[in-house]
């Protein structure tokens, strides 16, 4: 009978012991890389902490700036400081051309909340060969809505219309992007035609031909902000702007009257450094992340859109200052949104900045009357 007393004593002690290890054995680790500020507050909110608590795992945040040069190390060195990685799309598609970031199946993407495929479900160009995306901004027009009383701005083509909306026009001289596109598209292109045509000599000599059609009107700005800025101070009456510049703009009192039409949109996205050893875990966290609902909840707190159509009715009020976010999305009005080709930017970014750079050079005639403030 002591025996048995003795042996039963013993399985209970292992048995306890067992599940006392279980419960306290380390939990298995990933590490997500992002950016600081409130967009990572937010992925950290609606997709980080999620899926620890769901899957019990030990996520880890990290944060960058975006240098390719970093993800190159991790893969050439294998130490690796993050396990998924939030690039912006240019960088992303670039990693991936280098061979640094692992092939996804498209596969492994659910459907939308509504039942729709993902390949339906996500917007253009949101799922790539290496990146899935998370949000959605853009460049849209703004303009300042005192100035224009019987008739507003509606369309891309009212920035390039100095006779019935004069006054000064405020565009960024940093890059070439987004300002031929929109010349082009002002110009009557059709969007799927717009990089086809802009890689021809003729097509690249019309989009300077509709620019210089406004060139004395134009303002030039360092940033999106300096340009929405001169709206404001009322040195320019439109200007291009980023949705996200917009909204916090609003924020602070400046609410000025958006264009959406053919908002220029591009895309965060998540990859995968090529070779981390938590593949499969990260794999995992990818798919998880970019469901319907963790997208809109993402787009609740900052002014984003989801990649997903079907995240939309799903986006809420933001959840600490208890305003619709809804309308401040991309995806809220992309009936004409334009896909940005950031791949098609990547091979001829060098000639096309060396012929903006002349362009920018010549020398621009005083405006004409009616095309000053």
């Amino acid at each position: 009978m002591r025996r048995k007393i003795l042996i039963a004593i013993a399985i209970i002690l292992v048995a306890g012991g067992a599940a006392l290890w279980w419960a306290m054995r380390p939990l298995p680790v990933l590490t997500v890389t992002t950016w600081p500020g409130a967009y990572g507050r937010a992925q950290a909110a609606a997709q980080m902490r999620p899926y620890a608590a769901e899957n019990k795992v030990d996520v880890r945040i990290d944060l960058w700036d975006g240098e390719i040069a970093e993800v190159a190390r991790a893969v050439s060195t294998g130490v690796y400081k993050g396990d998924v990685i939030d690039f912006e799309l240019p960088a992303a598609i670039a990693a991936c051309r280098q061979g640094l970031l692992e092939k996804i199946d498209p596969a492994i993407l659910p459907p939308g909340a509504d039942g729709v495929a993902a390949a339906q479900d996500f917007v253009p160009g949101a799922i790539g060969p290496c990146w899935v995306a998370s949000v959605v901004y853009s460049q849209v027009i703004i303009f300042a809505p005192d100035r224009f009383q019987s008739a507003r701005p509606g369309a891309l083509a009212d920035f390039f219309d100095l006779a019935k909306f004069p006054g000064r026009r405020a565009l960024q001289r940093g890059s070439p992007k987004f300002n031929l596109e929109m010349a082009l598209l002002a110009d009557g292109v059709a969007p799927d035609d717009v990089y086809n045509t802009l890689g021809t000599p003729g097509g690249l000599a019309r989009a300077f031909a509709k620019l210089d059609s406004i060139r004395n009107a134009i303002i030039w700005s360092g940033s999106a902000k300096d340009s929405m800025e001169l709206v404001r101070s009322g040195q320019a009456v439109l200007a291009t702007a980023l949705n996200g510049d917009v909204h916090d703009a609003s924020l602070r009192g400046f609410k000025p009257g958006v264009i959406w039409d053919r908002q220029m949109y591009e895309m965060d996205v998540f990859g995968i450094p090529k070779g981390t050893p938590r593949k499969d875990r990260a794999m995992d966290f990818l798919r998880a992340a970019t469901t319907s609902a963790p997208l809109a909840a993402v787009a609740s707190w900052v002014p984003y859109g989801p990649a997903r159509r079907s995240s939309m009715p799903l986006v809420g009020d933001n959840p600490e200052l208890k305003i619709p976010m809804r309308e401040s999305l991309p995806t809220a009005h992309f009936e004409t949104a334009f896909p940005v080709d950031d791949g098609w930017w990547l091979t001829h970014q060098t000639q096309i900045t060396a012929r903006w750079q002349a362009w920018l050079d010549r020398p621009t005639p005083p405006p004409a009357k009616g095309e000053g403030r």
